[in-house]
């Protein structure tokens, strides 16, 4: 088919926006705020925010919603959980 593999040459955040987005993204919301203990720690931090970024953190593309799609709960009182030490919070009714 003739397709061949072209790498993007490095430091060149306009070839690759979506790659660039995410690291950018990981740094200014996550790493930018904790202290790093060591490489496990980093890892558990990673995995914390990814976990964070896919399922619980609002996107403007899905209209401020998270990607599981979540109720509208209208009635009970509003409580948040920390996550990542309290750099951010999830907010929910009970």
């Amino acid at each position: 088919m003739g397709i061949r593999d072209r790498p993007t040459a490095p430091r060149s955040p306009w070839q690759n926006g979506h790659s660039e987005r995410l690291i950018g993204s990981i740094r200014r919301e996550c790493l930018h705020h904790v202290v790093l203990l060591g490489e496990a720690h980093l890892r558990q931090v990673l995995a914390t925010y990814a976990d964070y970024y896919n399922e619980l953190r609002t996107h403007r593309s899905l209209t401020k919603d998270t990607p599981p799609h979540r109720i509208v709960e209208r009635f009970g009182t509003i409580t948040s959980r920390p996550i990542l030490g309290g750099l951010h919070h999830q907010y929910c009714r009970i």
